[in-house]
């Protein structure tokens, strides 16, 4: 009947009883479990000898896990009293998305084994077991009712199956939480942050692809089901309540993890990361906060390189001088600085694609100078495509930064050393940031980007807050630039590329904004973390990165245009866009 909404529907997508739906869900969820207690190959020649009977290895793990999380959200859809926190908003989506992903990692892992070892035969009865019993625990989490009533805004669409399907995944309301006593609310946050780490520290430790490729699978489901139960939001409201707590939190477990590692190598790429995540940081004040599309923001991260490198007392240094790092770090920042007061002074009166296109020129600008310095094509100063190579290792009172060193009884070698180095500077650019949000400056940063006519009509001088902008984010570059070249002892032109397979470089950078969440503190961080991370673990899809990462970005700009942590009231605008023609706008609490 058109204009009224629709009855509930009484079961979920499968003609299941609901309390079949749930015996078959714990049966499913118990028999997935057991099957990674069983051989899934008769050969050890797949990664992660999955030939042993008696306990998980390899991609058994990830299936073991997905299974267990599927096991606690039916428990707690039974109404276990000491189970109903896990599930705020309603246990069944979250069912059906720790299920959904139990069943994604389990079949990418056998369809591996066959392609790898060269057919179905390659499986023992354990693997066949764990197909099964992944696919009917998803087949009865589908039969669950819906969390809440169905509701089509106008009354005119059927609750057809791929409807309920959206619908089961649209976030609920949460109820709010109890008032906990202080303490109580800062154990939550740091626990929280104690997971991250874990997961952030199995992940960079896979040792093959195909171990890592399950652990995405799983962590961004296992993820989406926390988001869909609610308990995210809870920690968003906590962590908002307690900002200098969660900070803390936040960087005393990054501290931690160099005493969480045995190979360096991995703390390396942690290390890379983290200067990737500061720069694309600094690419949020000019992106983010002040609206201005800078496709050359890379050329600053090499001014601050190029600038540390000259006078850090390389022995190809043209300069030949050696200040001390301190003096490294001023230098190669007050370089940057310049260059983006002398770059945005004459075009950020342009708008838009025009200001792009500049800034993409002085980009490649930079990078064909620095190869022309050569002493063949111009003067002798960079050495042309060989850089400035052998920057000698940092000594800061007395610490040796290339040797290793013992915290807590745990040997850090020295990339463990330059990543608690970077960490300092992370901090440094983090500090600014959200200082440079909170204040009278930041906001005006924000109306700019919003509709900088109307900025300036109410009295904004939008020029010089848009130098101011685009110089404060080359600052952070060379800070982090000065760090990069002593962390990979040399300088060179192809390291500041627009484009290219492996970050950092303009195209990447900008991506690791959007992907992450423009105009947030974690956004950039967790888009650089993954733009960076998936590509060093995933080698064996080397010739397909490309074409995986814009396939990724046109799916997010579909269904999560504001990004993987959203500002909060960008989320709101994006939300209220896609309501549907003629219905009510969705709340904010369903947002």
């Amino acid at each position: 009947m058109t204009g009224t909404h629709r009855p509930d529907p009484p079961h979920g997508l499968l003609p299941l009883p609901t309390t079949g739906a749930r015996i078959l869900l714990l049966t499913g969820a118990t028999l997935t479990i057991a099957s990674t207690f069983l051989a899934w190959t008769w050969t050890a020649r797949f990664p992660g000898n999955l030939t042993v009977t008696g306990y998980p290895g390899g991609l058994q793990t990830i299936t073991l896990a997905g299974a267990a999380l599927t096991l606690l959200y039916a428990l707690a859809g039974h109404g276990i009293r000491g189970l109903r926190w896990l599930a705020p908003a309603g246990p069944t989506a979250p069912t059906l998305l720790a299920a959904l992903g139990t069943l994604a990692a389990t079949w990418y892992t056998l369809a591996a084994i066959a392609i790898d070892l060269g057919g179905l035969a390659n499986l023992e009865p354990g693997g066949y077991i764990a197909a099964a019993t992944s696919l009917l625990t998803l087949a009865a989490a589908l039969a669950l009712p819906a969390d809440r009533p169905y509701d089509d805004h106008d009354g005119t669409r059927p609750p057809t199956p791929w409807r309920l399907l959206r619908h089961s995944f649209a976030a609920g309301h949460t109820p709010p939480a109890k008032a906990l006593p202080t303490w109580a609310e800062t154990l939550i946050i740091a626990a929280a942050f104690a997971l991250g780490l874990s997961l952030f520290s199995y992940g960079i430790d896979t040792e093959y692809g195909e171990l890592f490729v399950g652990y995405l699978i799983l962590t961004g489901l296992g993820l989406a089901a926390l988001g869909r139960a609610g308990l995210t939001t809870r920690l968003s409201n906590l962590t908002a309540k307690h900002r200098n707590t969660t900070l803390t939190a936040a960087f005393v477990a990054a501290a931690c993890f160099p005493l969480t590692q045995t190979n360096d190598a991995y703390t390396n790429l942690a290390t890379s990361i983290l200067i990737f995540a500061t720069v694309a940081l600094g690419l949020n004040v000019v992106v983010g906060l002040a609206g201005l599309l800078d496709l050359g923001y890379v050329a600053f991260l090499g001014v601050g390189a190029y600038a540390a490198a000259l006078v850090s007392g390389s022995p190809e240094s043209a300069i030949g001088v050696h200040f001390p790092f301190w003096a490294a770090v001023l230098t190669g920042i007050a370089a940057s600085l310049v260059f983006g007061v002398l770059i945005g002074a004459p075009t950020l009166r342009l708008r838009g694609d025009y200001l792009a296109i500049v800034t993409l020129g002085f980009g490649e600008i930079f990078r064909i100078t620095m190869l022309n310095l050569n002493g063949k094509t111009g003067p002798d100063i960079t050495n042309g495509a060989m850089g400035i190579p052998n920057i000698p290792e940092l000594n800061i009172l007395g610490f040796d930064f290339g040797k290793s060193h013992d915290i807590l009884g745990t040997p850090i070698g020295r990339f463990g050393n330059y990543y608690l180095l970077m960490l300092l500077a992370t901090i440094v650019v983090v500090l600014v940031f959200r200082r440079a949000t909170e204040s009278r400056i930041g906001r005006a940063w924000i109306a700019i980007r919003e509709d900088e006519t109307a900025a300036t009509a109410m009295g904004i001088n939008a020029f010089r807050l848009k130098l101011l902008a685009f110089a404060l984010g080359a600052a952070l570059a060379g800070l982090a630039g000065t760090i990069q070249a002593h962390v990979i002892t040399t300088a060179t032109p192809d390291q500041y590329q627009f484009a290219g397979t492996v970050p950092p470089n303009s195209a990447f950078l900008l991506a690791a904004v959007i992907l992450g969440g423009m105009g947030t503190i974690t956004g950039p961080i967790v888009g650089a973390a993954l733009l960076y991370l998936i590509p060093s673990k995933m080698d064996f899809m080397q010739d397909y990165q490309l074409l995986l990462f814009g396939l990724a970005l046109i799916l997010l700009m579909r269904f999560r245009p504001e990004g993987l942590v959203a500002d909060r009231r960008k989320q709101l605008e994006f939300h209220e866009d896609a309501a549907p023609t003629g219905g009510a706008p969705l709340t904010k609490a369903e947002a």
